[in-house]
This record gives C-alpha cells, sequence and structure tokens, in this order.
C-alpha cells in the first residue's frame, strides 16, 4: 500500500511540473519548445547572480544546498579526505580572515613566478637582466598548472590510449573568444571592461605595497600587455591539422607567428607581465572583497550578471571542483539512493546496435565494427571512491596554491603510468554527463539521477524522455565527427571505410547547414555556428531516436503504463514534453553571445527544435501537418 501511494505521489508531482512548465496556448506543431517551455519561461527569472537560468541551473543549486549541509557537518571519525574537504570549506568561508589578510598572500608568493613587473619597482634590477622566457613558462606551468604562450599537459597518446604522452598546443585567451579583442561594436565593452580590470588590481597591489600609483605609466603597461594578447589571438587557430599525432596547425602557425612576435615586437617585460596577469586574474578570488571587486565590471560585460552568488555557494562549488571524489562521497551518502541505478543503458545500446541494420549509409564492414565499439563501451556511475593527499590549512589562499600544486604534480606523475581506463572522468555531485573517446567511456553521475532527468517512481515515459534521451547521447558521442575517429579500445584509427566515410560527412553537412540556419534573438540575432556544435546537435538526434525506440520496445513488452492525471496526453507526447523541459532555460545577452563563440552546444531551444524536426515519430505523436514548422519537408539524420 504505501508503494502505491508514493508511486501516486509521484505521478501528482510529475503532472503538475510538467503543466506548469508548458504552455498550452501555443501549437506544439508550430513550437514546440514554447509549447513545452512557455510557462517555464513565464515564472523564472534569470537571478542577478547568473548569466542563463535553466532546468539544469535549478539541479545544481539544489545539489549545492546538500552540498552545504554536508560540508558544514562535522562528524568524528570520518576519512582524512572528507575532512578535509570540510576544512577547505571553511577556510573559503572564513570571510574575516580572508578581509583580514587583504591582498597580502598574492604578494607574498609574487616572486614564486618572477614577479608582476607592473606591480613593482625593481622589476628590471632584480630579473630583467637574467628573466628567460622558457624559465617563466616552465615555472607557471610546472608548478601552478598555468598555462600561458604554450599549453603544455600530460595526456592520454591518441595512438596507443592505455599510454600518456606529452600534448603540447595552444592555450586559451584571457578573454572568451579572440573576437573580443577587436575591441569595437558589440566586443568593445567587453575589452575596456578587461584593460580596466588588470589596471585596478596593478593600482591596489602597488598600494599595498606603498609603492607610487602612476596611473599613465600603469595604463602604458596594461596597453602593451593588451596588444601582446591581441597579436597571439590573431594567430590562434580554430581549426587544427594533425600529421600522425602532431599538431602541424600549431607549430607551423602558432610558434612561428608567436616566435617572431616575441622577439621582434615586445620586451621581456611586456610577456612577464601578460604571463603574470593571466595568473593572477584567476587568483583575485581568494582574495578581499577590494580585490574580488576588481572584476565587477568585467564580469556584467562578459556575462550580464551584477552580483555574485553568496559565499558559500562559490566555496561549495570550489570544493566540489578541487575534491570531486571526496565530496561526492558526502552527496552520495547524504541525497542518492541506490536503486536509482536502475538505468535503461543496456536496452538504449541494443536499439542503436539494430537500427545499423537500417542504415543504408554504412557498408557491412563498418556496421561490424560500430557494433564491436557500442558493445565494448564502459558504463560507470562515480558514486563511493575517495582520495585527495594534497594537505590543507585554514587559510584560504594558501590552500589554492596548493590545490593548483597538487593536481599539476598528480597530472604530470601519470606521463610514466598505464592509463586507466576504469577511472572516471568525474566526481559523483555533478549535474551532467560524459562520454570519454579515449576509454570508449560513459559516466553518469549521480547528481544527474534525480527528475525530472530520472526518478524511481517515475512512468517509464518521463525516464526514457529525460534520462534516457542522455544515455542515447553519450553512445551516439562514439560515433559524432569527433569520437567516430576512435576505435573500440580508444584508439586513434581509422576504422570506417572510405565509402561510409564519405557518406558520414555528407550527412553531417546537412546538419551543419540545419544548425547554422538557426537565429537566436538572445544573442542579438546571431546564427548558430553549425561547425562547432555538430558532435553535440549529432549525438542529441541520435539519443532521442534510440530512447524513443527503446521506450516503444519496453512498451510492446510491458504494455502501456497507466495515463498521468490532469493532463491529456499519451506517454508518446509525454516523453517529448519530458525531453523538452529537461532543456528549458534563458539567457542574458551577453552570453549568449558568449556561448554562441565557444559553446560546443547548442542553445536549449534549439537542441528541442533540431532533433525533433529531424525525427517522424514525434511528428506523428502530435498529428503535425505537413510542412509545419515541426515537420519540414527536408530533414536531417545520421544515426
Amino acid at each position: 500500500m504505501n508503494m502505491i501511494v508514493l508511486c501516486v505521489c509521484v505521478c501528482l508531482c510529475a503532472a503538475s511540473r510538467l503543466i506548469e512548465n508548458m504552455d498550452p496556448n501555443v501549437d506544439p506543431c508550430d513550437n514546440f519548445y514554447e509549447y513545452a517551455c512557455g510557462g517555464w519561461l513565464k515564472k523564472n527569472i534569470i537571478p542577478e547572480t547568473s548569466s542563463r537560468y535553466s532546468t539544469f541551473d535549478i539541479l545544481r543549486d539544489e545539489l549545492e544546498v546538500v552540498l552545504k549541509g554536508v560540508l558544514e557537518r562535522s562528524v568524528a571519525g570520518e576519512a582524512s579526505a572528507l575532512t578535509k574537504a570540510k576544512t577547505l570549506y571553511r577556510s573559503c568561508t572564513n570571510e574575516s580572515q580572508i578581509e583580514n589578510r587583504g591582498g597580502a598572500p598574492l604578494l607574498d608568493m609574487l616572486h614564486d613566478v618572477f614577479e608582476w613587473p607592473i606591480a613593482t619597482d625593481n622589476w628590471e634590477t632584480v630579473y630583467g637582466t637574467t628573466w628567460k622566457l622558457e624559465d617563466a613558462i616552465a615555472r607557471l606551468n610546472e608548478k601552478y598548472g598555468t598555462q600561458v604562450l604554450v599549453n603544455f599537459f600530460i595526456g592520454t597518446d591518441d595512438k596507443d590510449s592505455n599510454s600518456h604522452i606529452i600534448h603540447v598546443g595552444q592555450t586559451s585567451l584571457g578573454l572568451l573568444s579572440r573576437d573580443y579583442y577587436a575591441c569595437t561594436g558589440p566586443y568593445e565593452e567587453v575589452g575596456l571592461a578587461y584593460e580596466q580590470f588588470m589596471i585596478d588590481v596593478a593600482k591596489l597591489i602597488r598600494t599595498d605595497r606603498n609603492l607610487v600609483v602612476n596611473e599613465t605609466h600603469i595604463r602604458e603597461d596594461v596597453a602593451r600587455v593588451l596588444g601582446l594578447e591581441k597579436e597571439i589571438a590573431n594567430v590562434s587557430s580554430k581549426q587544427l591539422l594533425y600529421l600522425n599525432g602532431i599538431c602541424l596547425t600549431y607549430i607551423l602557425l602558432y610558434i612561428f607567428h608567436a616566435n617572431l612576435i616575441i622577439h621582434c615586437c615586445c620586451f621581456h617585460r611586456d610577456l612577464q607581465n601578460y604571463m603574470v596577469w593571466r595568473f593572477v586574474m584567476n587568483m583575485v578570488v581568494g582574495l578581499s572583497r577590494q580585490y574580488r571587486d576588481t572584476r565587477k565590471a568585467f564580469r556584467k560585460a562578459l556575462y550580464g550578471t551584477t552580483s555574485e552568488a553568496a559565499v558559500w555557494r562559490q566555496c561549495a562549488i570550489y570544493v566540489n571542483n578541487n575534491m570531486d571524489n571526496a565530496v561526492g562521497r558526502l552527496y552520495v551518502e547524504e541525497a542518492f539512493s541506490g536503486e536509482s541505478k536502475e538505468l535503461m543503458i543496456a536496452a538504449i545500446r541494443e536499439v542503436f546496435i539494430d537500427n545499423l541494420d537500417h542504415l543504408d549509409w554504412m557498408d557491412a564492414e563498418t556496421k561490424k565494427a560500430a557494433e564491436e565499439k557500442v558493445r565494448l563501451s564502459i558504463s560507470c556511475w562515480p558514486v563511493l571512491p575517495v582520495y585527495f593527499t594534497a594537505s590543507n590549512c585554514y587559510e584560504y589562499f594558501e590552500n589554492i596554491l596548493t590545490n593548483l600544486e597538487h593536481v599539476q604534480k598528480k597530472r604530470l606523475r601519470k606521463l610514466r603510468v598505464k592509463v586507466n581506463k576504469e577511472e572516471w572522468v568525474t566526481g559523483a555531485a555533478i549535474v551532467n554527463a560524459f562520454y570519454s573517446s579515449s576509454k570508449n567511456q560513459i559516466v553518469f553521475p549521480a547528481g544527474i539521477l534525480q527528475p525530472p532527468f530520472f526518478g524511481k517512481g517515475q512512468t517509464k515515459s518521463l525516464n526514457f524522455g529525460g534520462i534516457g534521451m542522455v544515455i542515447g547521447h553519450e553512445i551516439t558521442h562514439g560515433f559524432d565527427d569527433n569520437g567516430r575517429n576512435y576505435d573500440k579500445d580508444g584508439d586513434l584509427k581509422d576504422w570506417w571505410t572510405p565509402s561510409s566515410t564519405q557518406k558520414f560527412v555528407e550527412l553531417s553537412k546537412c546538419m551543419v547547414d540545419q544548425y547554422g540556419s538557426f537565429s537566436w534573438d538572445l544573442a542579438n540575432g546571431l546564427n548558430l555556428n553549425g561547425n562547432n556544435t555538430l558532435g553535440e546537435n549529432i549525438a542529441d538526434n541520435g539519443g532521442i531516436r534510440q530512447s524513443y525506440r527503446a521506450y516503444l520496445n519496453y512498451v510492446e513488452k510491458n504494455g502501456n503504463e497507466p495515463l498521468l492525471p490532469g493532463i491529456a496526453l499519451n506517454h508518446q507526447q509525454l516523453f517529448f514534453l519530458n525531453f523538452a523541459q529537461v532543456w528549458c532555460g534563458t539567457h542574458r545577452p551577453e552570453h549568449a553571445v558568449n556561448s554562441i563563440k565557444v559553446d560546443v552546444h547548442s542553445p536549449g531551444k534549439f537542441r528541442v527544435l533540431g532533433s525533433l524536426q529531424n525525427f517522424p515519430e514525434f511528428a506523428k505523436a502530435f498529428n503535425c501537418p505537413k510542412n509545419s514548422n515541426m515537420r519540414p519537408e527536408k530533414t536531417c539524420q545520421v544515426w
């Protein structure tokens, strides 16, 4: 009887959620996203602390509340890693101590990275005559993992996924995209805010050091730094070319051009100013409010946010990011039911394999290899392991430095160690899912295994539309434009016949054009980048098809479930409704523009519209007429 009552309660809650989020006044065949999410969009306002707000963000907010509780709770006799996680959290939330220390923690350690010339008067005397570029790059990288000018890291060997090798590539920039260095039009505000951010931090450090603050001299230094970074941005390539695992684009374009910039166009002082700035800009978060406030205008220009999240939220996120296994264990023991492991992976994997027989564009040889790859893919639910060896103390800034050094040493030690393909790529307290091409591994953290994605008492239609689609999405990543280049063992190997490759490229081009034609009103009417988002779009389209077919197979075997109360939709329609509501969300214009530039995912709105426009079963479920917006004449399909 109690189980029946529980099921009724879950069904009522699910029905209520679905109804509240949708807008039944919109024709589902005209704009299914507005139909599914119209109610959600009307009742949800982006918080001042956020650049976007979505179903994912709500679940993450709720997860952070759980983390706050477990990190603030003292438990006698617990594992040392759990105690360290709580100590790190307490040091982060100890605002009075952080305020009392001001900028001193940063000032005290700058000499360890050969100082920041802009913030001292004796750099040329102490360092300038002996300064070497390679020493500065090595110190920032080896000790703190700060990648500047050259991205040097230890990673899996693409040719042998059981081994680690040294990778060299181009680094990220201080701004999210090289477009922002134009400093004109829509990018001008961001560029000016970035410049002022650097100036304000330099002025604070000089003031704390009792040095003269000559703003004219500071601006001259900053102008040269920005000029250097703009040149680096201009020679950074969006498309990388490889030969035998070696990045030719990086070697030929980046190093040669950057070498010209370094030796002809700038001084050692400018290079050191730039490199240390890239370190400093990320370290002010561990300093007093006066230092943290230097980011306000920059954050507003880049993301549209006008205030920061509560300190405890920032600290919970930081500890989770840096001690993910320990925090994951705390989260699982507090909030996660082991029964939620009852997922539909096997059923969806079988649908993918069965679908291979129906693909007329792929030949038998490639189909056989594809089946072998998907059968050997590893599925993981990271939940209970806990390990962390870095020491920490009650001083937050020093803990940040310790964590940076510990993580970098751990990375570097991997060079001589065999790849552990069973090691999870993430912790458990994450609302997301992942696929690793080098491990052929699919990971579903505990954080995503909750409604609307998954619930023990939810109807199968909702679970397949939620977590089922995510499962199919991650499986398909093994066969998207990047994942398809890796074989069943995770090695970079061309296991496709030329004819199948050609067909894949042709079918992918259809999707590139389709998504590239979408214009996003929240991003000032900019079109999506169909090339950048291709892999995720292929995964979305494959995921929805596989999960829906798996759900129909479930119904064929087990019969239809009772309808949900108060909502006049059958379960096929509910499948699509729950899928769409997973992606309900909105963005600030600043963040929308950023996401088009750098995000490999299409915005949620177009993840829904694009994948369902390509899926005839959706149009059938809602009786959409021919040539309606959700049933276009031309559709795209890869998997």
